[in-house]
């Protein structure tokens, strides 16, 4: 398994991946430094939540902490304070053993592949220059070739002629000997260099390039084994100070443990402790006038507080809850109509699984707005259900957005997997790309349901418009009463099953008609016979055009 006869054609794919690994590597590197920040700000938060609840000098908390209780949440502080020391460890052995050090590496993996693949271009150029001076070399032998046989086809006819002078024909005789001279000179030539070149490419593609494409495979192999030493590092970096964080924890349990009860039971009689005996029993009074009930001092005729709770919501929001759509710009079809079907599929697939889960994290925040607008109705006084009106539509506004995003990329995956009917030309240029619609044309499973203006869901206007996109008039395309002149050919690059409506089965390096090109939907137009015609995705074939046949146009 060697890069060097395995992958002997592929330079620039070897140079994007090993560009690759470096980025990997560098990705890694930033992860472990954002931990390492997060393990400082961890114990940051970790010696201020300890600091903020020791207890104060010359105060009466000080005096609490005669308890055992109190005496082992001191000690939890305390351990807590350590436990941040420990974070702080792991922090600085991370810094110093994987951050520095494979820093320090990547620089010098840039600077090894750099060279590696300057001699790799250096070598391409010394065998393009030979393959030049070849080509240079073979036409001047035909060139000379060419004008040897003119001169001794000259030489033979002034030699013919009686008419021409003796000292003109020992001339041509002469210049054609020195064009037979020059083209044999011009042979020796070419065959010399013809050695060489050959010599030199089997040097290229047996040694030189082997031998580059080998340190290269090195060099990537050592790259792979150090970020899996890194990995382990990071690993063995949390386990040094697991024995000193389990020193901690029990400490706390040993805090725990030491807490008495009896103790602090003690400790609250001698404190409070009055030292009076406890009073003695009354003696019965007799009297003859009527007894005149009171009102005991301790009777429960004081009224309950009547005092409300006070419902508090949370502090601030960070962030926005409602993001707009970002939409990736770039030079990739947005149908990735550039790819594969395999790979298209793939995209596809991956494009709707993000949607989808845009999606519920959009349904979800509609959710809390919406019992937040319910907990202001019941309860004017926290707040106006009105305020919440326009977050409400935004959100709405984005899952409808997001919803219709869904159905397109829905659509094409369809197309791509043959779960649906293709579609005439007109009804996929007016839906293929979603533009301006607002009614959605693929069901979205689940969660393809619009949301009416109190909450609840409905599905009568996504089934409506499913049978809409079934009931399309495809059949209207193919009516035409004349059959449409051939504007070039194509030839198949995969296998099309076209199992749907108006569509047309094809098998790889199959070559046919092109009747109508691509309009901007993905699809073209084919004729296999008079009797076999429809349309293949447009990915699927490679078109030649015609450009003198009558009804080819020319797209810029």
């Amino acid at each position: 398994m060697s890069w060097g006869t395995e992958l002997w054609d592929q330079f620039d794919n070897l140079e994007k991946h090993t560009q690759w690994g470096i980025d990997i590597l560098e990705k890694y590197i930033k992860f472990v430094k954002e931990r390492t920040e997060i393990e400082l700000s961890y114990a940051k938060q970790l010696r201020n939540l300890s600091k903020k609840y020791q207890p104060k000098k010359n105060s009466k908390e000080e005096e609490e902490y005669r308890y055992t209780a109190c005496k082992a949440f001191l000690s939890t502080l305390n351990e807590t304070n350590d436990y941040a020391g420990q974070h702080e460890v792991i922090s600085e052995n991370m810094t110093s053993q994987i951050t520095v050090e494979l820093a320090r590496y990547v620089q010098e993996l840039k600077q090894e592949r750099k060279s590696h693949f300057h001699e790799g271009r250096k070598a391409q150029q010394h065998i393009e220059t030979c393959w030049k001076q070849l080509e240079s070399s073979k036409r001047r032998f035909e060139r000379d070739c060419k004008e040897a046989d003119r001169a001794q086809q000259y030489f033979e006819k002034m030699d013919a002629d009686i008419n021409v002078t003796k000292a003109d024909v020992e001339k041509a005789r002469q210049q054609a000997q020195i064009r037979h001279q020059m083209a044999e000179d011009s042979k020796a030539d070419y065959s010399s260099i013809l050695q060489k070149f050959n010599q030199q490419q089997r040097e290229y593609y047996h040694s030189h390039i082997p031998s580059i494409f080998q340190k290269i495979q090195e060099m990537e192999e050592r790259r792979i084994v150090r970020i899996g030493e890194s990995m382990k590092t990071y690993a063995e970096v949390d386990r040094q100070v697991i024995p000193i964080i389990g020193k901690c924890l029990d400490g706390i349990v040993k805090a725990a443990e030491s807490i008495d009860q009896k103790n602090d039971s003690q400790l609250v009689i001698e404190a409070y402790k009055s030292g009076f005996e406890p009073p003695g029993d009354f003696e019965f009074e007799d009297y003859t006038q009527p007894m005149k009930r009171t009102v005991s001092d301790n009777s429960l005729s004081n009224s309950r507080g009547d005092g409300k709770a006070e419902l508090k919501f949370g502090g601030k929001s960070k962030g926005k809850l409602w993001p707009f759509i970002k939409k990736n710009k770039g030079a990739t079809p947005e149908d990735f109509s550039n790819l594969p079907p395999e790979q298209r599929r793939k995209k596809l697939q991956l494009k709707v699984d993000e949607l989808n889960k845009e999606i519920q994290k959009e349904t979800d925040q509609r959710d809390a707005i919406t019992k937040m607008k319910d907990v202001y109705l019941k309860n004017p006084q926290m707040g106006d259900p009105a305020s919440l009106d326009h977050k409400l539509t935004e959100v709405n506004q984005n899952i409808e957005k997001l919803r219709l995003e869904a159905q397109k990329f829905e659509a094409w995956l369809a197309e791509v997997e043959g779960r649906l009917p293709a579609r005439g030309d007109q009804a996929r240029r007016q839906s293929g790309m979603y533009d301006g619609q607002t009614a959605p044309t693929v069901n979205n499973c689940a969660q393809d349901r619009e949301s009416s203006p109190d909450g609840s869901y409905t599905e009568e206007q996504s089934q409506e418009s499913e049978v809409k996109v079934l009931t399309t008039d495809f059949d209207d395309e193919f009516d035409d009463e004349e059959p449409l002149p051939a504007i070039g050919t194509c030839k198949a690059l995969y296998t099309f099953d076209g199992q749907n409506e108006g569509t047309i089965s094809v098998i790889e390096g199959e070559t046919l008609y092109v009747i109508e090109e691509d309009k901007g939907d993905g699809w073209t137009r084919i004729r296999r016979s008079e009797d076999e015609e429809g349309y293949v995705p447009t990915s699927y074939v490679e078109v030649y055009l015609d450009k003198n046949a009558k009804g080819a146009k020319t797209y810029i």
